[in-house]
C-alpha cells in the first residue's frame, strides 16, 4: 500500500519531516490545498483582466526594474525569462537529499493559496518529488534575500524543459525527462516565475537537513563523551541532579540526565577514584553540550515557523482583496539561526577534540597514545592532530555570514541576509563534526580496552560490541584513515529513534 503525506494547512513538525524522509513517503495535495491554489489563481487572473495598474512582479519588471510596466500579452514570456536569467548558480552541486527537501518545502509554501500559481505547476513539482527527479542546483549564487533566487531558478528550470536533473543515477536534461514521462512543458502564467524563485527553500532545506543531523550528533556527542569519561576513569559527581537543579538550563539538565542513564550499572564509574576532579572537557559536558542543545532548540523553532510559511512575493489575499508586495523572502531569521547553529556545532567539536587529547596523553593509567608498545608504535598520536586541524577549520567556518550585507539590484535590494552562505558553511561544520566524533569514538573504544576486566554499563558495552564488529582493537600501527572512515560509517548507520533524539 502506497504511503502518502497529504499537503494541507496543518503544521509540519521536524518529527513529521523525519518520518517523511526516512520512510520515503510520497506527496499528495489535499482537497483543501487544491481548492486554495485554484481560488488564488482564479482571483489573480480576474485581477489582471480588470486592472490596468502596475502590480509588482505580476505585470512589472523585477528588482530595480519594478517600475517598468509589462504588456499583458508578454506576461508569460516575462516569467520564463525571469527563471532563465536567474539560473546563474555556480560552485558544487547541492546534495540530492537537500534538493528533494527544497521541492517538498516549495510545494508546501505554494499550497497555502497566497502565491497565485497554477495547480498544474504544483502537481508537476509533486511529480518530480514522487519520481525522484532531482533538479541540479548549485551551492553558490544566493544572497538569502529576495529569496534564494539562483538556487530556486535551477530548481524550476525543468518545469519547462530547461536545465538538468538527476534521475536513476544519471544526469539528464530537463527536456529529456519531460519526453520520458510524456509531460508537456509547464507554461508559466503571470506571477508564477516570481512565486517559484522568491522564497527561502534553499536555506530552509539546508536548515531542516542540518537540524535533523545536529540532534543526532548531539545525542552521539553525549554517548561518545560518556565513553570517553569512562575511558578516562572520570567521576560521576558532576552529573548529579543537585548541581544542575540550581542552574536549570534545559540543555544542561537534559545532558546530565542522559549521561547518568548511559552509566547505569557501570563498574568503571563506581570504582574508587584517586583524583578529586576531572578536566573541564569531561566535568563540564552538561554545561557545554547543554548550551549547544539550547541553541538547537532555538534553531528548530525558527525553522519550524519557516517550514509552515509563505515566503514568496507579492502575496495574494483573496478575502481582503489585496495583493501586497513585502519582504517575506528575506532570510535574516534563518541567517542568524544558521550562524548560531554553526557556532553550537563547532563547540561540540571543540570539546570533543579536548577529550581526544586527554585520552592520548598517558594519564590515569592509560598508555601514551593508547598503544601497547609506544615508541615502536605511534598509536593514536596523529588522529588527535587530524581532529585539531578540523576543529581549527570549524572555528573559521563558525564566523557569521549574517553580519555582512552587500548591496544588489542597483540599490533596490540594499540589505541582504547572506543566509545561503550561512547554510552551506554550517553543513561543512556538521560534516566535520561527524569526523571529530568518529575520532573520539575510535580513541575512547581503544582506551576502554585498557580498563578491562572492569566494564562500563550494559548499554555502553552493547554499543562497544556493535562497534567492534566493524572496527578492530588496534594492537600495532596501521593506516588509521581507514579506521576513521569505518567509524564514520558506524556513526552514520547507528539508528536513533525520534523519541531519543527529540525528547
Amino acid at each position: 500500500m502506497t504511503n502518502y503525506h497529504f499537503i494541507n494547512s496543518d503544521s509540519i513538525s521536524f518529527e513529521n519531516l523525519r518520518t517523511i524522509i526516512h520512510t520515503n513517503m510520497l506527496l499528495k495535495l489535499s482537497d483543501e490545498a487544491i481548492d486554495n491554489i485554484k481560488k488564488c489563481r482564479l482571483y489573480l487572473d480576474e485581477k489582471i483582466k480588470n486592472n490596468h495598474q502596475p502590480i509588482y512582479g505580476i505585470n512589472t519588471g523585477f528588482g530595480s526594474l519594478c517600475n517598468v510596466k509589462i504588456d499583458n500579452k508578454n506576461l508569460r514570456k516575462l516569467q520564463e525569462n525571469l527563471v532563465k536569467s536567474h539560473a546563474c548558480g555556480t560552485g558544487e552541486e547541492v546534495p540530492q537529499d537537500i534538493v528533494k527537501l527544497m521541492l517538498l518545502l516549495k510545494i508546501q509554501s505554494l499550497s497555502y493559496g497566497h502565491s497565485g500559481v497554477q495547480l498544474e505547476t504544483v502537481l508537476r513539482l509533486i511529480d518530480f518529488y514522487n519520481n525522484n527527479i532531482i533538479p541540479i542546483v548549485f551551492t553558490q549564487g544566493s544572497l538569502g534575500a529576495s529569496g534564494d533566487l539562483a538556487p530556486l531558478a535551477h530548481l524550476s528550470l525543468p518545469l519547462f524543459g530547461e536545465g538538468n536533473v538527476h534521475y536513476k543515477g544519471k544526469k539528464v536534461t530537463g527536456k529529456s525527462i519531460l519526453k520520458k514521462f510524456e509531460w508537456s512543458k509547464i507554461k508559466l502564467k503571470s506571477k508564477e516565475g516570481l512565486a517559484l524563485l522568491n522564497g527561502t527553500q534553499f536555506m530552509t532545506a539546508y536548515g531542516v537537513h542540518l537540524v535533523l543531523k545536529s540532534y543526532k550528533l548531539s545525542y552521539l556527542a553525549d554517548l561518545i563523551g560518556t565513553l570517553s569519561l569512562e575511558a578516562f576513569d572520570g567521576r560521576i559527581s558532576p552529573f548529579k541532579d543537585l548541581i544542575h537543579k540550581i542552574r536549570p538550563h534545559y540543555g544542561q539538565l537534559k545532558t546530565a540526565k542522559r549521561i547518568k542513564e548511559f552509566l547505569q550499572e557501570s563498574e568503571i564509574i563506581h570504582q574508587s577514584k584517586e583524583h578529586v576532579q576531572d578536566p573541564y572537557s569531561f566535568r563540564c559536558i552538561p554545561q557545554v553540550h547543554g548550551a549547544s542543545k539550547d541553541a538547537f532548540e532555538y534553531v528548530k523553532k525558527v525553522f519550524t515557523t519557516e517550514i509552515n510559511s509563505v515566503t514568496d512575493n507579492p502575496n495574494i489575499f483573496i478575502e481582503e482583496d489585496e495583493i501586497i508586495s513585502g519582504g517575506n523572502f528575506h532570510g535574516q531569521p534563518l541567517a542568524l539561526a544558521l550562524d548560531f547553529l554553526a557556532i553550537a556545532l563547532a563547540e561540540l567539536g571543540n570539546i570533543s577534540e579536548r577529550r581526544i587529547f586527554q585520552l592520548v596523553s598517558g594519564l590515569r593509567g592509560l598508555p601514551p597514545f593508547l598503544v601497547k608498545n609506544p615508541g615502536l608504535n605511534s598509536g593514536f598520536m596523529i588522529p588527535q592532530y587530524t581532529a585539531a586541524s578540523i576543529v581549527n577549520q570549524n572555528k573559521q567556518l563558525a564566523n557569521p555570514c549574517s553580519t555582512d550585507s552587500i548591496v544588489s539590484s542597483n540599490g533596490q535590494e540594499d540589505h541582504v541576509s547572506m543566509g545561503a552562505n550561512s547554510a552551506t558553511k554550517a553543513k561543512r561544520i556538521v560534516d566535520n563534526l561527524e569526523t571529530i566524533l568518529a575520532i573520539e569514538l575510535l580513541n575512547a573504544s581503544q582506551a576502554l580496552h585498557f580498563r578491562l576486566p572492569l566494564k562500563t554499563s550494559p548499554f555502553l558495552e552493547s554499543i562497544l560490541k556493535s562497534f567492534r564488529d566493524e572496527v578492530d582493537f588496534i594492537e600495532n600501527d596501521k593506516i588509521l584513515s581507514t579506521e576513521i572512515e569505518k567509524t564514520k560509517l558506524f556513526i552514520k548507520h547507528l539508528v536513533i529513534d525520534n523519541e531519543e533524539i527529540f525528547s
